[in-house]
Formats: C-alpha cells, structure tokens, sequence
C-alpha cells in the first residue's frame, strides 16, 4: 500500500481523475458538502450567504456534490441529472461582492479542514474554487452596476 500511497502523491491535482480520487471519491465529496452546508447554517458570520439557500437544503447539497464529482475529474454527475452549468449564469440573480465571495470560499476552507485532507490538496482545490467564485462576483457586480444607471 505505500507503493500506491507515493503514486498518489506524485500524480497532479487537476490531471484526469486524480483530484477525484486524492478526494475519496463521490461519498467523501457528499461528507464535504453535508460539513461545508453544516457550517454554514450554523454560523453566524456566514448568515448572508445561509439565507440565498431555500429552507429544505438538500437540492442544493445534491446539486453541489454533483457538481465538485465532475469538476474534481469524476463522473458527471451535475450534467446526468441537471444538465450543462453555466456557474456565473447559475448565481446572476444574487447580489454577490468580495464579501460573499470570500464568505462561501472560508466556509470551504473549514470544510476541507474538518473533513482532514491533505494541506497540498486543500491548497490546490481552494486557489481552484477561487477562480468561478471570482467570476461569480465579477458577473454580479457587473449586472448589479449596469442596473443602477
């Protein structure tokens, strides 16, 4: 088992499914997200973002879960049941700044830390979720400043 242990420290994040399988696969991306919604509902410094969120949580666990498998290089499984995504688009009827951007990025952070995975991979996945986090807020932030002339 070291042997593969090595392997798996050697092979990239980011390269076919090694990020996915770095992970622990689907059922440590559903632990993830059922800790990263947990601390989110719980925490008062995350309230803004909370209240985006409809009272019965488990469409948007199913659909971030679904998402993060895909995205980490394994199945699709987003596009098997809801089709293409468009991130940005998906988030356009929010009124979302660096505030809330950095509001859903630190409750990730907590997530992974919770959740023990390896620093170099939290590092990785973190710089990575900053990038259609910042999209996010940049489309917002456009669409927000377009509506107020």
């Amino acid at each position: 088992m070291a042997g593969s242990d090595t392997e798996q420290r050697n092979r990239p994040f980011g390269k076919g499914d090694n990020t996915f399988q770095a992970i622990g696969g689907e059922q440590a991306i559903n632990a993830l997200v059922k800790t990263f919604y947990q601390i989110m509902s719980s925490n008062p410094d995350y309230a803004t973002i909370w209240s985006w969120h409809p009272q019965d949580i488990s469409i948007s666990r199913d659909k971030l879960a679904r998402f993060l498998c895909g995205w980490m290089g394994g199945p699709r499984r987003y596009q098997e049941k809801y089709g293409p995504i468009n991130i940005p688009l998906v988030h356009a009827h929010l009124a979302v700044t660096a505030r809330e951007r950095d509001m859903w990025l630190n409750c990730m952070a907590q997530a992974l830390a919770q959740q023990g995975h390896d620093a170099e991979l939290v590092d990785y996945l973190m710089h990575q979720l900053a990038i259609p986090a910042e999209r996010i807020r940049a489309l917002s932030e456009e669409r927000n400043a377009g509506s107020s002339l």
